[in-house]
């Protein structure tokens, strides 16, 4: 990692990356190894979560200049979502490409199975209880913005509020639950 770079946010270190790679570099250090261990637990294959690793930040670098700001500076939550949408259409680019190798006789020609890559059945376990703990608004607004994925704007429609409120109800149930698992981590 770059000395340059460690008292920056993760914030300022995408948008210093623009003009400087090593900024994006230092990014790389402080979440790659986490970005990881997220798809090891969930594929179970080594080889599967290092390329879907890089997928992540190869994706990350191309996107990096429409980076919100919308944790205090932490990228944690735009990173997992694009490692999150990387694992999903990676599930469903094996899905394709299985049933066309089989629609095409492909399938039976091949020496060995296609690799595929498929999420633990445990990856989830536990998600659905931390929701239901947090507040019917924060739960709601949570819900909206990162397993529905919706902007902030249609999370007030959806909700009745205004934009700022949608905001404040997602940050506060996500800083809950990060609280919660830095305690539960803490206590493994």
């Amino acid at each position: 990692m770059n000395d340059l770079f460690t008292d920056h946010t993760d914030a300022s270190l995408l948008a210093a990356s623009e003009r400087d790679p090593n900024a994006f570099a230092e990014l790389y250090g402080r979440y790659a190894e986490r970005i990881h261990v997220y798809f090891r637990r969930r594929t179970g294959d080594d080889s599967a979560a290092l390329d879907l690793t890089a997928e992540t930040f190869a994706q990350a670098w191309l996107v990096r200049g429409r980076f919100a700001d919308r944790a205090g500076g932490s990228a944690a939550p735009w990173l997992f979502g694009i490692a999150r949408n990387a694992l999903l259409m990676s599930i469903r680019r094996g899905s394709i490409e299985r049933r066309a190798s089989q629609r095409l006789g492909i399938r039976e020609r091949l020496d060995r199975e296609p690799a595929t890559v498929a999420p633990d059945d445990t990856w989830a376990d536990g998600a659905d209880e931390l929701l239901e703990a947090l507040p019917p608004s924060q739960r709601d607004a949570v819900r909206l913005r990162v397993l529905e994925e919706l902007e902030y704007e249609q999370i007030a429609g959806a909700l009745g509020t205004s934009s700022a409120a949608a905001r404040v109800r997602v940050h506060r149930g996500l800083s809950a639950l990060r609280a919660h698992l830095s305690v539960t981590k803490e206590t493994l």
